[in-house]
C-alpha cells in the first residue's frame, strides 16, 4: 500500500495543495467522483490517458487511509 501512496502528492503549487496524482492536475477527489459515478477503471484510463491503473488504486488506498479513525462520534 505504501508504494501506491507514494503516487499521491501534496503540492501547494498544484490544485491549491489538494491531493493529486504524481504532481499532475488530476485530484484524488476527481478520480473518486468518477468511480462513485459508476465509471470503470478502463473508462477512466481511456478518458485520461496520462493516468495509469496504479494511480486509480492509489486514490482508493489514500481514501481508505484518511477515513480510518479510532472511533466515531455521532453528532446531533
Amino acid at each position: 500500500m505504501e508504494n501506491l501512496l507514494n503516487r499521491i502528492t501534496l503540492n501547494p503549487d498544484i490544485c491549491h495543495g489538494k491531493p493529486t496524482i504524481r504532481n499532475k492536475r488530476y485530484t484524488v477527489d476527481l478520480i473518486l467522483d468518477l468511480l462513485s459515478a459508476g465509471m470503470s477503471e478502463a473508462e477512466i484510463l481511456k478518458d485520461y490517458p496520462a493516468l495509469e491503473r496504479e494511480d486509480i488504486h492509489a486514490c482508493l488506498a489514500y481514501a481508505t487511509k484518511i477515513t480510518r479513525t479510532k472511533s466515531y462520534i455521532k453528532t446531533t
